[in-house]
């Protein structure tokens, strides 16, 4: 029973009013691996969107500077959640986010799509593997904290609930994913970086891309023309993590939370950030936010 007296306390809380109090224990308490590795299919997934992946490859950054980009990317949305939407550190990697996506001509729907993959691609992931499925207080405040940064990002018509957050990830995909050569690059970039990230750097980097595909489904396969795995691949995979997820089971609680910005695979920031500073600074005749005004976070 000790096992899930997180959950309890989850149980307690209101995911309307605590969105974000519930949202931090789940990922940082209960299921902190599984979190990293679902957000990072659902970035993953958005390349498979050529007006999303065809963007990101003409800037070069996920392809040149793919650590760098990983670790930006990890450490705003850390600030995000450790600290609160509202806190000084939350509101400047907000603004910071805000400024980025404001240098491109990105559309609402591109949007609205990416904020759907954090929402969903977790709750998909954690039911398929986590040690426990999500509750449905965990699912709706899921889905209440991505509205909430939605709203602060600008995004417009963003789904009320999980579920329409599911139906409209779905859709956009089935209309938008296809091949482009861009988004090609920008996967195959992703996939050398997963590389280099403890335990998969033990392995041969083909073998590497031989685990990622058994993970994907047949839609994001084939718009990135990558091979599909054989069933037993695919089964092999599946059996690792579902054992995977019955060890952990059997551990006791964690008592501390495990942030994103801890992980091993963030290697670009050894002697502390500044929050203000993370990201790329395109020249878009923007203001940018002084430096000396924000919080600088060390590890």
């Amino acid at each position: 029973m000790r096992r899930y007296a997180t959950l309890r306390r989850i149980l307690a809380l209101d995911p309307a009013r605590d969105f974000e109090r519930i949202y931090r224990i789940t990922t940082t308490l209960e299921f902190p691996w599984d979190t990293t590795q679902a957000l990072s299919l659902a970035l993953f997934r958005t390349y498979a969107v050529p007006s999303i992946g065809g963007l990101l490859a003409r800037t070069g950054e996920f392809t040149r500077r793919a650590q760098k980009r990983y670790d930006d990317t990890t450490l705003i949305l850390d600030a995000v959640i450790e600290h609160g939407m509202d806190s000084r550190p939350g509101r400047t990697a907000i603004r910071r986010m805000n400024q980025m996506h404001g240098a491109y001509p990105i559309g609402n729907a591109d949007m609205r799509y990416v904020l759907a993959t954090f929402v969903v691609c977790p709750i998909r992931w954690i039911d398929r593997f986590g040690w426990r499925p999500l509750a449905e207080a965990e699912r709706v405040a899921m889905a209440n904290f991505y509205r909430a940064l939605g709203r602060r990002m600008g995004i417009r018509d963003i789904p009320a609930t999980h579920q329409e957050f599911a139906l409209l990830l779905d859709e956009h995909e089935r209309v938008h994913f296809r091949f482009d050569r861009g988004g090609r690059e920008v996967a195959d970039a992703t996939l050398d970086l997963l590389a280099t990230f403890r335990p998969f750097r033990y392995l041969p980097a083909p073998v590497v891309r031989r685990v990622v595909y058994a993970l994907l489904d047949d839609g994001l396969l084939a718009a990135f023309d990558f091979p599909r795995p054989g069933r037993v691949e695919q089964a092999a995979t599946t059996a690792t993590l579902r054992a995977r997820a019955r060890l952990v089971r059997l551990l006791p609680p964690r008592s501390e939370p495990r942030f994103p910005r801890e992980s091993s695979n963030v290697r670009g920031c050894p002697g502390g950030y500044d929050i203000a500073r993370l990201g790329t600074f395109p020249r878009s005749g923007r203001s940018h936010t002084d430096p000396s005004s924000t919080p600088r976070v060390a590890d």
